[in-house]
């Protein structure tokens, strides 16, 4: 009776405050009276000089490529909406697109949380607006009716509702041994055809290992593996082929082979035992520097490719981080690493975790995260999917995101006090995402109208290309 007592304690605090911050109050579209262009310029600095016009060429292509590559616009504007003043460890660009599918080190394949550049401490409710945002904007854009996409937004908060009351009813060590599987999927799917899409993502994950990775990004040479150029995507940093300019401190000064086994040592006491001695048994064969994503693109990001005794590659993947956006607009605590901020978050909101996630510093004082590349993570096709596959996904990426906040707060129970019951969350959420996607289409269109005049350069991915063909 005395665990019962103290439950319903936590659900009652979280239900008393709604009579601060009423759940009708979150329809609010906060910060928008700015030119987003400024907040742009002010998230593509310090990046690889000549490939912010790729950044801007790849945002350029949608409203939802735009909203993706634009996690600093929103969490400015987030600042000026009203929090319940439950503060967790959050995603911070938990948009459609960052979720997915990923192997653990056992092998199952899991869907979860796929990224988290942008994680930190701030209100769980910036996840769900930006969850919901990324629905409509989608939906638009694949020309869904309005009231489609709004049953789209109340599938997904009430889902994240509805396994947010679930958690808190379990304890946490429940809570945190709950995942996702494929497997679960395809056995609660009811429509054929979301099956067949399981499957299909199921076969695809199979295929995405490194070993299908190697002849597509290398060669052999004499007794190496080399990766293969193929600007803008994938290059040498000091090759004939960079993308990075001469006044760059990369290339003003000479990085040898002992800074970067320093780098590479730094990164591996980052590990448990087991897993740096899992990686003594490869050579590093070779280093490039490859470009991902939308908002990610001109961050430096290179991989590794490395192989056993029996020539059997790994590629791992050293990622940029820099200030999330998150603490940009909201008050976090002070940190001394940012790549450590991303793996932690990481660790913390994921049901599991990358074999290799692990932190380190570049030349230069940079901060880095490091986790393997490709190896059986894809991300859904959101573009392939009409609107029963859509909401269907939708609805899951809620669920998803309920299980990363309850483990990651053990908040659980006052975050379903405060959501109740009803779908007045949802009702709320419908007239917030309705709103901040139209802000998201003017915001666009101040872009496109910045590239045009050439106050952005914007360039795709085939213009950088014919610069290097002869």
């Amino acid at each position: 009776m005395e665990h019962v007592a103290d439950l319903n304690e936590r659900r009652a605090r979280g239900k008393a405050l709604r009579q601060l911050v009423p759940r009708r109050s979150h329809a609010a579209v906060g910060n928008v009276d700015r030119d987003p262009i400024p907040l742009l310029e002010t998230s593509s600095a310090g990046r690889v000089e000549r490939l912010v016009p790729l950044r801007y060429g790849r945002m350029i292509q949608s409203p939802f490529a735009f909203f993706r590559g634009g996690a600093i616009i929103q969490a400015h504007d987030l600042a000026g909406t009203p929090a319940s003043g439950m503060t967790i460890q959050i995603c911070g660009d938990c948009h459609l697109s960052n979720f997915g599918g990923f192997a653990t080190p056992e092998r199952a394949l899991l869907f979860d949380l796929n990224d988290f550049d942008e994680t930190s401490p701030g209100p769980w409710e910036w996840d769900l607006k930006r969850l919901t945002a990324s629905m409509v904007v989608a939906a638009r854009h694949l020309r869904h009716s309005k009231a489609v996409a709004d049953n789209m937004v109340c599938e997904v908060v009430n889902g994240y509702r509805d396994r947010m009351a679930m958690y808190a009813e379990m304890g946490v060590l429940e809570t945190w041994y709950d995942r996702i599987t494929f497997d679960r999927l395809l056995a609660e799917a009811l429509n054929p055809v979301a099956q067949k899409e399981i499957r299909r993502a199921m076969e695809r994950a199979a295929s995405r290992t490194h070993e299908t990775l190697l002849p597509k990004l290398s060669e052999r040479e004499g007794h190496r593996w080399r990766i293969l150029d193929a600007p803008p995507a994938l290059f040498h940093v000091r090759g004939e082929q960079t993308l990075f300019t001469e006044d760059d401190d990369w290339l003003k000064t000479d990085i040898g082979p002992e800074v970067i086994a320093r780098c590479f040592s730094d990164y591996i006491t980052t590990l448990a035992a087991d897993r740096r001695e899992l990686l003594s048994h490869f050579t590093s064969q070779d280093i490039a520097f490859k470009v991902v994503g939308v908002g990610s693109v001109g961050t430096r990001c290179l991989i590794q490719l490395l192989t056993d005794s029996h020539d059997k590659p790994l590629f791992l993947q050293f990622k940029e981080a820099t200030q999330s956006v998150v603490a940009r607009f909201f008050k976090s605590p002070k940190l001394t690493h940012e790549g450590r901020r991303v793996v932690e978050g990481q660790r913390l909101m994921q049901a599991a975790s990358d074999l290799f996630l692990g932190w380190t510093k570049g030349p230069y004082g940079r901060h880095f995260y490091a986790r393997q590349l490709r190896d059986m993570k894809f991300s859904a096709e959101i573009e392939l999917m009409d609107a029963d596959l859509l909401t269907g996904y939708g609805r899951i990426c809620g669920r998803a995101l309920a299980r990363a906040h309850a483990k990651a707060s053990n908040l659980a129970p006052e975050i379903s006090g405060y959501l109740g019951t009803s779908d007045a969350m949802a009702e709320a959420l419908v007239g917030y995402a309705n709103a901040y996607a139209d802000q998201v289409e003017r915001d666009y269109e101040a872009f496109t109208t910045a590239c045009r005049s050439g106050r952005l350069a914007a360039r795709t991915d085939a213009d950088i290309a014919a610069d290097f063909q002869v």
